[in-house]
């Protein structure tokens, strides 16, 4: 690794992450080296065609962790271990044949999702939350409505009851960004995804966990139970966000004004812009190099670490027109990643629709609704991970709770 390896920590990622993505490609290219906590290296890769080529190519850039060269100098408490997990039986480290069958399991479970039960349960929890706010004339659009709605809608579609919601909201949160209390919110989350599948074993009924278990080619319940807490945490925390990050460009940019007052479709357009300029999930973790190779003009020996760096990829002004927002439509966007470990398209789909619901539901029951706070005033949290807002204040006319739900 090089001596002017990057700290991949600091407020920059919470103020500029953009304006530091772009530092980091003029003085390192596409392949920057960076620091995780504790100082262990990685290589964050920035170019648009890099990325491609690393997401393209399995064979060369395996998802199996056991090939890092640094686990030596990992600690047991290491804030990053359920984001990098090492031996863990879940579908994120599953390679080969192995890897496409645990896949087309989880693809089969999710479309067993009816859109039609997925939209009511998203327009039922969103009410009850704004139900909550509305006649306070006032709320945090994050802390109240954003990182709850996500989680419960999952919940009910995956077979978690209703009341476990909240604590699994703080376990998700407190592992994904790593934080000290990491390792307790992935303990706590194992244990609820390990009470479900006992429950649904003697119980089955028509859920995602239930699915899995009929159709479960050959997995054990724990490899189960660790793709549910695979895909809970990759469904809640950047759906919240992709809710907040749309809901902030909506109320603070004058080109969606208009949707404010009944219109809908820049909902959409909003929400795609987020996915190219503020994407939820910033960077993942990662990429092991099987040999020793060449990549963005960097020497990569084996076993390295490459960390996937999604808005970076998104912002490479080599694949972006006159440096503005790819809108209109166009999804080449990495943000839920790109090959065979990508986001399985039915969960990028009930993700957008609890998104797009979400927001409907604020435009729609939240009437002259406007920030409560200056624009410039609105923060971050301090990640390199998952790039989301800590809170967004906003008033509005009270209006009474809708009745019977």
């Amino acid at each position: 690794m090089t001596p002017d390896a990057v700290p991949l920590s600091g407020p920059e990622f919470q103020t500029e992450p953009a304006r530091l993505y772009r530092r980091m490609r003029s003085e390192h290219g596409a392949v920057t080296p960076v620091l995780l906590d504790g100082g262990i290296p990685a290589w964050l890769v920035l170019g648009y065609r890099e990325l491609h080529q690393v997401t393209g190519d399995p064979v060369l850039f395996s998802r199996d962790s056991d090939l890092w060269n640094q686990w030596e100098n990992i600690p047991d408490d290491w804030p990053l271990l359920p984001m990098i997990g090492h031996k863990q039986p879940s579908i994120l480290y599953t390679v080969g044949e192995r890897h496409r069958e645990r896949a087309a399991m989880i693809s089969g479970a999710l479309e067993g999702v009816d859109p039609a039960e997925l939209r009511r349960h998203s327009e039922r929890f969103a009410d009850e939350l704004i139900d909550a706010v509305c006649a306070e004339g006032e709320a945090d659009l994050i802390g109240d409505y954003a990182m709850l709605l996500p989680v419960r809608v999952l919940a009910r579609l995956y077979g978690v009851s209703d009341e476990e919601g909240p604590a699994l909201v703080t376990a998700l949160n407190d592992m994904i960004d790593g934080r000290e209390r990491a390792i307790a919110g992935q303990a706590h989350l194992a244990t609820a995804m390990a009470e479900l599948l006992a429950a649904r074993r003697e119980r089955p009924a028509d859920d995602v966990a239930s699915r899995l278990l009929a159709d479960n080619h050959g997995f054990t319940d724990q490899e189960i139970a660790e793709d549910l807490m695979v895909m809970m945490a990759a469904g809640h925390q950047p759906t919240a966000d992709w809710i907040g990050n749309s809901l902030r460009l909506m109320l603070t940019d004058e080109r969606f004004a208009a949707s404010l007052f009944g219109g809908r479709n820049s909902v959409a357009e909003a929400m795609n812009e987020v996915l190219w300029e503020d994407t939820p999930t910033q960077n993942v973790a990662g990429r092991w190099a099987t040999r020793d190779t060449r990549l963005g003009g960097r020497r990569i020996r084996a076993g390295d670490l490459l960390l996937l760096g999604l808005q970076g990829a998104n912002s490479d002004p080599q694949v972006r027109t006159h440096g503005s927002a790819l809108t209109g439509g166009n999804n080449a966007h990495f943000s839920f990643g790109h090959g065979e470990h990508r986001c399985p398209f039915p969960a990028q789909e009930i993700a957008e629709v609890i998104a797009r619901t979400g927001i409907e539901v604020v435009l729609d029951r939240l009437p002259d609704i406007d920030l409560a706070v200056p624009a410039d005033a609105l923060t971050r949290r301090p990640s390199p991970w998952l790039r989301g807002l800590t809170e967004l204040p906003v008033r509005f006319t009270a209006t009474p709770a809708l009745k019977g739900g």
